[in-house]
Formats: C-alpha cells, sequence, structure tokens
C-alpha cells in the first residue's frame, strides 16, 4: 500500500490567499506525485464539496477533502499558511490545511488510516507539533503517525484504557456521526463528542457511518444507553433503532465544534424525560445485529423495501381513489391530461389525479425491489434492485416478481462484492463495474429464466382472490385481521399490509376486498384501546388514559400503532383482545363484500369504500370485542381484595390497578 503522504506532498510555506488556490497549489503536487490524473476535474469535485458544507474547523484548521475518479490512490497532502486562509471556520482562517483525496472506489484500509488522521486533529499536541515542525519529511512522518506512537487522541492523561470511575456507572450515550463524503466530518465529529465525554464523566459510544466502513452499534449497547446524539448531514442508516431515547439531532459539525453543549443538552432532555415522537411507531421493529441468523436478516430486508414502498402506495393509491371518487371508475379509459386538459371540467381533474397518481404507483414494485436491494448490500444494490423490479413490471410478475428481484440483487451484488479485483480497477468498481454487471445478470435472470414462472404464479394468485366468495373469504379475512393486530405495525403486520397493497397493482374485486379488510382490521386496536380506557378509566393509569385520547384519532386515520403503549404496558392483555377484535372485523368485512381502492386514510376515505355502511359496522363489531376483551381481562387480573393476608400487595405491585376497586 502506497504511503499516503510524502515530503513532496508537503508545503510547509503555502503563500495561497484564498481557499481555492490553496487547493490548487496543493493538487498541483498531487499531480506531480501521479496521485491526480486531472487536476481541473479533481478541483472541480473538491469545489463541488467545498459547496455542501464549508470544510474550516475550529483550531485554525481546512480539511478540503473529496471523493473523485480523478484519484488513483488516496492521497493527503499538507500546507501551513502564515497568513491563515478562510475556509470558513467559525473562529476565524485556518493556517492547518490538509487536502485529503480519495478515489471513488477507495479500499477501507486506506479510509481507516485517513479516518484515523481525522480523530488525531482533535488532538492539540498533534496540531501544535505540526506549526513548530519545519522539515517536510518530518512533517509527512508525524501525519503518518511515524514520530507520534501516541494513541490517536491520546490526552496524557495516566489512564488505563478501558477504565470508569470506580463511582457510580456514568450516563451513557450513544451517538452517530456521518456527513457526505463520510471522509473526515464523520470521524473528526465522533473523537470531538468522545473526549468531551470523558471530560464530563460521561460514556460515550459512537457508531461512524462514514466511508471506511458501518459497523452497527451492539444493540444491547444501545438499549442500554440513556440518551441519543445524531449529528449527521446525511440520513442516518437505521435511525429506528434509537427510537424511545432523549435525542439530539445536529449537523455533524456542531459535533466538531461544541460536543459539551450537545451532551448537556441531551442530559437535559434526558432529565425531563423527552424521548423521540417516533418510539411508539417503531419500538417493536428489531433491526438486529450483523450476527442474527438468516431468517432475521431475511425480515429486515423485506422490511426496508416495504418501508420505502409504502409512501409510493399512499400517494398513488389516494390520487387513484379521489379521482374515482370524482369522475367514476371509467376515468381510467380518459386520454392523456398532457393531450386534453379543460380546466372547467371535473373529469379532467379527476383525469389529472388519476395519471398522477398511476405514476406514483408505477413506482411500487421497483422502489420494493431496489430497496430490498439497498437493505441487502446498501447503495451498490440499487441499480440491480430497480432494473429488476422494472422488468418485473413489464413481464407482470407483479409484487412477487419485485420481491424476488430484490433478493436477486441483493445476492448478485454480494457475489460480485468477494471477488477480489486489482487496485487499479477499485475506482471504477462502485459506479462502472457493479452496477453494468449486476444490472445485466438481474436482467437476465428476470427475463428468462425466473421472471415467467413468477409472473404465472402472481397470476394464480390474482385469479383466486379474484374468486374468493363464501367460507374461503371469511377465513382469509380473519387470517388477515390475525396478522394486523398481531404486533401492531410490525413485520407481521407489514406483511398482511403488503401483500394487499400487492393486489392493487392489478386490482380485481377479490383484491379489493382484501384491501378493505386489511385496513378495518388495523383500526381495531387503537379504537379499541380508545373505547376501554372510555369506559372502564379505573383499570387504566393516567397516562394510557391520555394515550386512549389519542388511539380515538389514530384509529380512525388507520395508524395501528397507537396501541402499542397499551401493548408494551400490558401485553399479554391487550395484544391477544386486539388480535380476536382484528380477527372478527377482517371476517366481517369479507363476508360483507366492503371493497376499497384505497390503501391508506382510515375513516377519511369512507367514500370512497365499497358498501361503506356495513364496512364501518364490521370495525364497530372489532373495536367492541377489542374493548371488552382488555375490559374483562383486566377486571380478573387481581384477586379483588380476597387475599386476607395482604390485601394491599395487588394493588402495591401494580401501579396500573387503581387503589380502590
Amino acid at each position: 500500500m502506497s504511503e499516503l503522504i510524502t515530503a513532496e506532498l508537503v508545503d510547509v510555506d503555502l503563500a495561497a490567499e484564498t481557499k481555492q488556490t490553496a487547493a490548487r497549489s496543493l493538487a498541483e503536487r498531487m499531480v506531480a506525485a501521479g496521485r491526480v490524473t486531472d487536476l481541473d476535474g479533481f478541483l472541480a469535485d473538491v469545489a463541488a464539496r467545498e459547496a455542501q458544507m464549508p470544510t474550516g474547523l475550529d483550531g485554525g484548521i481546512g480539511i478540503p477533502h473529496c471523493r473523485s475518479e480523478h484519484v488513483t490512490a488516496p492521497t493527503l497532502a499538507f500546507g501551513r499558511s502564515a497568513r491563515g486562509i478562510d475556509f470558513g471556520a467559525p473562529d476565524g482562517p485556518a493556517d492547518l490545511i490538509f487536502l485529503i483525496a480519495a478515489p471513488a472506489g477507495a479500499d477501507d484500509d486506506h479510509l481507516t488510516i485517513l479516518s484515523a488522521l481525522a480523530r488525531r486533529l482533535m488532538d492539540a499536541e498533534f496540531t501544535d507539533a505540526l506549526r513548530a515542525e519545519r522539515d517536510p519529511a518530518a512533517v509527512a512522518a508525524l501525519i503518518r503517525g511515524e514520530e507520534a506512537p501516541a494513541p490517536a487522541g491520546s490526552t496524557g492523561a495516566p489512564e488505563a484504557a478501558g477504565e470508569v470511575p470506580a463511582a457510580a456507572a456514568p450516563f451513557r450515550i450513544v451517538a452517530v456521526t456521518s456527513c457526505p463524503t463520510g471522509i473526515a466530518h464523520t470521524y473528526m465529529a465522533a473523537e470531538s463528542l468522545q473526549k468531551a465525554g470523558e471530560a464530563a464523566g460521561v460514556d460515550v459510544v459512537v457508531e461512524t457511518q462514514g466511508s471506511a466502513g458501518f459497523t452497527r452499534l451492539d444493540p444491547g449497547v444501545i438499549a442500554a444507553a440513556d440518551a441519543v446524539i445524531l449529528a449527521h448531514d446525511v440520513e442516518v442508516r437505521e435511525k429506528d433503532r434509537f427510537a424511545g431515547k432523549p435525542t439530539v439531532d445536529v449537523g455533524v459539525k456542531a459535533a466538531i465544534n461544541r460536543p459539551a453543549e450537545l451532551i448537556a443538552d441531551v442530559r437535559g432532555k434526558a432529565a425531563r424525560g423527552e424521548t423521540t415522537a417516533a418510539a411508539a411507531a417503531t419500538a417493536p421493529m428489531d433491526t438486529g445485529a450483523p450476527g442474527d441468523h438468516f431468517g432475521t436478516r431475511l425480515r429486515k430486508w423485506l422490511m426496508t423495501g416495504v418501508s420505502y414502498m409504502v409512501p409510493f402506495v399512499a400517494a398513488g393509491g389516494l390520487l387513484i381513489a379521489l379521482a374515482f371518487a370524482i369522475g367514476g371508475y371509467e376515468i381510467n379509459s380518459a386520454p392523456s391530461v398532457a393531450e386534453h386538459f379543460v380546466w372547467t371540467e371535473a373529469a379532467s381533474w379527476a383525469a389529472l389525479l388519476f395519471q398522477i397518481g398511476g405514476a406514483a404507483f408505477g413506482f411500487l414494485v421497483p422502489v420494493l425491489a431496489g430497496y430490498i436491494a439497498y437493505g441487502m448490500v446498501d447503495r451498490p444494490g440499487l441499480v440491480p434492485g430497480f432494473v429488476g423490479g422494472a422488468i418485473a413490471v413489464t413481464i407482470n410478475a407483479g409484487f412477487l416478481g419485485g420481491l424476488a428481484a430484490g433478493l436477486i440483487a441483493g445476492a448478485v451484488v454480494m457475489a460480485i462484492q468477494r471477488v477480489r479485483v486489482p487496485a487499479v480497477l477499485r475506482g471504477v468498481m462502485p459506479v462502472v463495474v457493479i452496477p453494468l454487471i449486476s444490472a445485466a445478470v438481474v436482467g437476465f435472470l428476470m427475463f428468462i429464466v425466473v421472471g415467467k414462472p413468477i409472473a404465472s404464479l402472481q397470476k394464480a394468485m390474482t385469479d383466486w382472490l379474484s374468486g374468493l366468495s363464501g367460507g374461503n373469504a371469511v377465513l382469509l379475512g380473519v387470517l388477515l385481521g390475525l396478522m394486523m393486530c398481531f404486533d401492531l405495525g410490525g413485520p407481521v403486520n407489514k406483511v398482511a399490509y403488503a401483500f394487499a397493497v400487492g393486489g392493487l397493482a392489478t386490482p380485481t374485486d377479490g383484491s379489493l376486498k382484501v384491501m378493505a379488510a386489511v385496513m378495518a382490521a388495523g383500526m381495531v386496536p387503537p379504537l379499541g384501546m380508545a373505547l376501554a380506557t372510555t369506559v372502564r378509566a379505573k383499570l387504566f393509569t393516567k397516562a394510557e388514559q391520555d394515550n386512549g385520547k389519542a388511539a380515538w384519532v389514530l384509529g380512525a386515520s388507520f395508524i395501528s400503532e397507537g396501541a402499542i403503549p397499551f401493548a408494551a404496558a400490558d401485553p399479554l392483555r391487550v395484544i391477544p383482545s386486539a388480535m380476536a377484535g382484528g380477527a372478527v372485523t377482517g371476517a366481517l368485512s369479507m363476508a360483507f363484500g366492503a371493497t376499497l381502492r384505497a390503501p391508506h386514510g382510515g375513516i377519511f376515505v369512507v367514500p370512497l369504500i365499497g358498501g361503506p355502511l356495513v364496512y364501518l359496522l364490521a370495525i364497530a363489531a372489532g373495536t367492541v370485542v377489542t374493548a371488552g376483551l382488555v375490559v374483562l381481562l383486566k377486571s380478573r387480573r387481581k384477586p379483588a381484595g380476597s387475599a386476607a393476608t395482604a390485601p394491599a400487595a395487588p394493588e402495591a405491585a401494580d401501579p396500573k390497578v387503581p387503589a380502590a376497586a
């Protein structure tokens, strides 16, 4: 592996006056060293990165950096300016400038070195030494770590590695840091938070979602944490892992510039009991760990695809449903609104809604496939996943084809990534080789090998749904109702919902009945709990009574997660009650023949339901069943004062039981 920096890449008397001329001066040294092939192209990539966010840091440091196809090997050039150069840092110009260049497909070993440098920049002894040294060779050696054997970030304090104070366990924080390129800010923010945590006596564990790799925090560490800091400029991957904990969510530079303030802020939130708003919706999801067995990982991959698909389903499906409500079902044969649109005609507006909704709904299968592959192998899976999903639509393989395409795409990319390639090809692997080969292989498999059998299976399932009647339809309604209420928005719930949504891609009378049954059953758990807290408030705590008021709205909006606070507090009574009510509602909805073309909306899309009165009756029946069972089970959970030896003990042990029955 070539050295990251040499004496030829060091300028201890950098004469540039602007960040542009500084970058050019240092980049010219990279060109002369054979590390950059196109000076202007590389500088354009540096400028594009700089435009996203200034790269100046407090303490007189500038770190312009980028990933570029014009870089042949991970390289660092260093310049020291006597006057200082403005890189946008809050405290003024930078006198230490590091130009970091990474190839488009840089390998993990080199990027790990870059991340280590980023952490060392937070060490005052290291930066002081860089300011004092005059010999370029010595500066290069210092940056490479050859003259600074102490661990990066060492403050010189005589602490044993891994020791914690002998006093009470410290406050525990988990954090995630990430920046657009994942090279410098990501790791500097992590180091800054860890140093501030040491100073404050706080245990800080950081997950760096950068280019050197993405190693997930241990689920046990997350569970034990008292609070969370998210310092990022790109989306935090698997963010739902941190739901329900006090959280500070800021940009990555905030963690570099004011880590102590962030730690104090999140400790204050923890003291006040403030948690993330998404806690209820995401609590049941188990993202698992890298060592999970195949079944767990498969579930995570599929749920990733479904979670990204749902917004397209909701937007497209609701627009189509509104179009039918305004213009009738014949609106699906209207001409393109791009060629014929009359502002004063309701039919034109209905056609517009239908065609916009159809465009959004057309992404359903490709997005499902693309993000299943994304869940398996991250961004390299997007191209073959989307291509495979689009082919599934072309050959009428539908929802099942999307599932298969996503899994195949992820598996193909995994196989390609295991092949050892020459270093010269690594730069083009993620942008050329992997997309090209994976798309070709997935396309071949979907068109020639597995596509037609899956399309036949999809057609058979569609025909079966179309022919459902009588007892078969009722039994299917019971099964779907049980699934929708089993984990209240978790994986089983999502499987039932995805099954119903998949039928909307090729709507038939049977698939529309399934969609109606699924939404009706999903509304029952929160509505049932809301009713129970209304009729027997004394069986619930004050917090549960307040949650019950919100559950009316959540249930009416088809948000099954509204029942999660009740299920979390008393799962053995709440979940069976919810499942019973959901089964009743699903069976009645199918028996009544109610249909639904909208994939979401709850009570607000009742005008779009076929048979709205009997549909509402089915929901009401399930709600009453759930509420009645919850009240019955909670009423029987204590001996009602029959324990003569210690009559107050049951109430004292269970704060949810009222003091006086």
